[in-house]
């Protein structure tokens, strides 16, 4: 595979937001003393983060364009015309058909987007984190418990901010809804809308609304 196709100069988490914030947690962290191969650079607000993106197309596009107000420095995929075609919308990024070479060669990455097939979502994760960069990794993250417990140690060992895609559930919006069911404030509805006392289900094959047995539970 060819170590890249050009090499160009470089060029909204809330994926932005919290790899941004979470970057300088972590590198305040990082004090003399601190046993860790991992070297995240302390960056102020002001300064733009240098990504780089695993899975250039669909699920990668998406999320790649959410944070294009950052510096998207490098592209990957194992599909050429995908990967060119990304690369015409930000042609600052060199492009890449191996993140291992992409991850080898690009010391200034400060986090990566893993958008890959399910199957490659750990290694290129752990790949990416053991060389001290922050990961935001699609859903679902691993193929099964032993690398996602993994990519935990990983992560906690070499002192990185991660996040997984779960946009739906990782939004302020639903969050309040929970803050405010488990708080009860939720018995008190607006105009025209009933409390919500028990949870409600609707069945796949009658199309009809059923009580589960199980009740709601606390978030951890």
């Amino acid at each position: 595979m060819p170590k890249s196709y050009a090499s160009r100069p470089a060029s909204i988490l809330t994926r932005r937001d919290f790899i941004k914030h979470s970057a300088i947690a972590a590198g305040a962290a990082m004090l003399p003393g601190y046993a860790t191969a991992a070297k995240v650079r302390f960056k102020s607000p002001s300064e733009k983060l240098n990504i780089a993106v695993i899975g250039a197309d669909g699920k990668g596009a998406s999320d790649t364009d959410a944070c294009a107000s950052e510096n998207i420095v490098a592209l990957c995929d194992v599909d050429d015309t995908r990967l060119r075609k990304r690369g015409e919308k930000y042609p600052g990024a060199r492009l890449y058909r191996d993140y291992r070479k992409m991850l080898e060669e690009i010391k200034e990455i400060d986090a990566v987007i893993v958008a890959t097939p399910d199957h490659h979502h750990a290694p290129a994760s752990i790949m990416a984190m053991k060389l001290g960069k922050h990961v935001y990794c699609q859903k679902p993250l691993t193929h099964s418990v032993y690398e996602a417990r993994m990519m935990r140690e990983v992560a906690a060992k070499y002192k990185v901010a991660t996040q997984m895609g779960n946009q739906g559930s990782a939004e302020n919006g639903l969050r309040r809804a929970v803050e405010l069911r488990l708080g009860g404030q939720a018995q008190s509805a607006p105009a025209g809308v009933g409390p919500v006392d028990e949870p409600l289900e609707r069945s796949p094959l009658a199309g009809t609304v059923v009580r589960p047995e199980v009740p709601v539970v606390g978030l951890p």
